[in-house]
């Protein structure tokens, strides 16, 4: 951090707390980071759902968990695209 002239104060967060429900989409949100679809200028357009079944598969979840863990992440996809294309 000293590199960029950064002291543990600049960047400390509060903590966050997940809920035992949102765990498993958080952790592969987490993973996801890396694989945004980006549409030229206009910067990221989505997640590269290939990548996001992949892993949602060896999670060996049933049909219904499945569908409400794509829908979680879906939720923070949403999320993090309208915070990434805020104007600031």
């Amino acid at each position: 951090m000293a590199a960029f002239g950064l002291t543990a104060e600049d960047v400390a967060a509060d903590p966050v707390d997940i809920w035992p429900d949102n765990i498993a989409a958080f952790q592969i949100f987490s993973l996801m980071g890396t694989q945004w679809r980006v549409g030229g200028m206009g910067g990221a357009t989505g997640l590269d759902y290939n990548v996001m079944y992949r892993k949602m598969d060896r999670l060996s979840l049933s049909p219904d968990d499945y569908d409400a863990l794509e829908s979680d992440l879906q939720i923070m996809e949403s999320a993090a695209l309208e915070l990434m294309h805020q104007k600031t």
